[in-house]
């Protein structure tokens, strides 16, 4: 059976912040008489499932399966990202709609391919007890066919410590690895998932380290590997690639692949996602990160945020000589 057959069989529960990304494209040509800020002349608009979403959305461009829990509100971004979702061949039903809070919504200004302005909609609150209830009883029932969960973490308050005690639980008594895309400076939270894949700002935080030691990467990298029992922990760099952190193992680093960075928008998306796929699908954990690299740096090569595709993977890998190391599952 080839890869693409394998990726093809996997099914990835995600549960996490579910949100809805506009773009407002145009063109900058002159300054304000009001205040010294550009004017942007509004040229087009997008809209694209984003956070735990996209996440989703790149699981579907990988060829696997997606179930996707989360809560939206009762709103036009709520119809949108169902409408967008539904066209990728995902179903909405465990989409938690709460009356009391909004779909979060970001909406980005972008002008010549740069970034002029974020504006966010949203509620941090946490979610209700009725909302956890419905969410852990729908991820409790959807772990029952699913090879690997990923949490997506925004901090937007889907993720209670009782919706994430609740699913790592779950998924521990049935065996199911677990990935967390983390946020916060309290990372106890994650304790019993099998690994997690911060940036390398978020590792400092959660461990207390100036962001701008030689060495943080490492420190973190180690440190939380010991104090949070993780089976691995993968540390984005930007532009410097990612580190494959494995307990008694020495780090792995895997450098960038970008030829040049447009937009970090969505990549950690990518990231977690292809790890997810390719573990589930029964690659080495170390040609899963490999492929997750490769994968990250489609997607930062785009301005907005991007799902990659098998296509996509398959042309990028050859472009970049990958054949000549085959991936032990098979290759793609």
């Amino acid at each position: 059976m080839d890869q693409r057959s394998k990726f093809s069989n996997v099914k990835i529960a995600i549960l996490g912040d579910v949100m809805l990304d506009q773009y407002w494209w145009g063109t900058v040509e002159r300054i304000s008489p009001e205040a010294p800020v550009p004017v942007v002349r509004l040229t087009k608009e997008t809209v694209v499932p984003g956070g735990a979403a996209n996440v989703a959305m790149n699981v579907v461009g990988l060829g696997a399966r997606p179930t996707l829990i989360g809560c939206i509100g009762n709103d036009i971004a709520a119809e949108q990202l169902k409408k967008h979702l539904r066209s990728a061949k995902m179903d909405c039903d465990s989409l938690v709609i709460a009356n009391d809070r909004p779909t979060s919504l970001k909406t980005r200004v972008v002008a010549h391919n740069q970034h002029v302005v974020r504006v966010d909609c949203e509620s941090r609150e946490v979610i209700d007890t009725e909302a956890e209830k419905i969410i852990t009883k729908s991820l409790a029932e959807k772990l029952k066919d699913a090879d690997l969960l990923i949490i997506s973490d925004y901090a937007k308050g889907t993720l209670t410590p009782t919706v994430l005690s609740s699913a790592i639980e779950a998924a521990r008594s049935r065996a199911i690895e677990v990935l967390v895309d983390p946020k916060g400076k309290d990372y106890s939270k994650y304790r019993g998932a099998t690994m997690l894949t911060p940036n390398r700002r978020e590792a400092a935080e959660a461990c207390s380290l100036d962001e701008h030691l030689n060495d943080v990467v490492s420190q973190a990298g180690q440190r939380l590997i010991d104090d949070l029992d993780l089976k691995a922990i993968v540390i984005t760099e930007g532009e410097r690639g990612m580190t494959l952190f494995q307990r008694s193992l020495d780090p792995r680093s895997y450098a960038a692949e970008a030829h040049e960075i447009f937009d970090v928008t969505g990549a950690g998306d990518t990231v977690i996602a292809t790890l997810g796929v390719a573990m589930a699908a029964g690659l080495t954990l170390e040609d899963s990160v490999r492929l997750a690299n490769t994968a990250a740096s489609l997607v930062v090569e785009q301005v907005g945020t991007t799902s990659v595709s098998i296509e996509q993977l398959e042309q990028k890998l050859f472009a970049v000589g990958q054949s000549e190391q085959p991936i032990s599952a098979g290759g793609l």
